[in-house]
């Protein structure tokens, strides 16, 4: 993930929560770009900010030098606490165990209800079924089991009524995830990167929306406020529908 800040760097010693509360006009992560950026977090892998649309987070080795300088990168400390995160079940895991598991490649995704919206994992078949019924799709890139603002997403928008009965009318939906705690088979992970790459995602979350022919029509990096009704604003935006 690539990341320039358009801001002269003070490189200077201090502790990492001196650094948090650090002010950036201008961030950009890969090909996405955020305004009014300030640092909230700093640990030994991540940095977390918030910006003028919502929040989200780097990894800090996917900083350059000068970067990684400044905000106090250890490659060993952060392999170590990636590592000991690895082992442990993650935290989060628990507040994901209501969603239904995703339909398997191939397979025709059951209709949304009114308050769940039902995701698949094969965008193949997304798109035939989306060309059928006169809709979008929707992917989902996340680290669901691990990532703190993929899973307040979730919880304040994806899971929503709101969102469900509205997806429903609109879109088919694609979970592309890379957990980190819970294996997926390797033929779903080699599709979820092929995504990744194809798409340039580079974060967690990123919502990509589609026309039934694939086309990208836009996308939201990261955690965005407002619930539901900003995010179904957004996509509606994007779509002009």
């Amino acid at each position: 993930m690539r990341m320039t800040v358009f801001l002269p760097m003070l490189l200077v010693a201090g502790s990492l929560t001196a650094l948090a509360d650090e002010k950036f006009p201008v961030l950009e992560i890969g090909s996405a770009t955020f305004t009014n950026v300030t640092i909230t977090k700093v640990t030994a892998s991540d940095i977390f900010f918030v910006h003028a649309g919502g929040m989200g987070n780097a990894k800090l080795n996917k900083l350059s030098p000068e970067l990684q300088k400044h905000f106090q990168f250890n490659p060993a400390k952060a392999a170590l606490v990636e590592a000991r995160q690895t082992e442990q079940p993650a935290k989060y895991h628990e507040q994901l165990a209501h969603q239904p598991a995703a339909p398997a490649a191939g397979s025709k995704a059951p209709p949304a209800t009114a308050t769940q919206a039902v995701w698949r994992n094969d965008l193949p078949g997304a798109l035939k079924q989306a060309q059928s019924e006169n809709k979008l799709v929707l992917l989902d890139f996340t680290g669901s089991d691990w990532c703190p603002w993929c899973i307040k997403f979730e919880q304040d928008v994806l899971a929503t009524a709101k969102f469900g009965a509205y997806a429903g009318q609109n879109l088919e939906l694609v979970k592309v995830d890379f957990p980190r705690h819970t294996p997926l088979p390797a033929e779903q992970q080699r599709a979820n990167t092929a995504l990744a790459k194809r798409f340039g995602v580079d974060g967690y979350p990123t919502y990509v929306l589609l026309d039934s022919a694939g086309k990208e029509l836009g996308r939201q990096v990261g955690y965005l406020e407002g619930g539901p009704d900003a995010f179904i604003a957004e996509l509606k935006t994007f779509s002009g529908r």
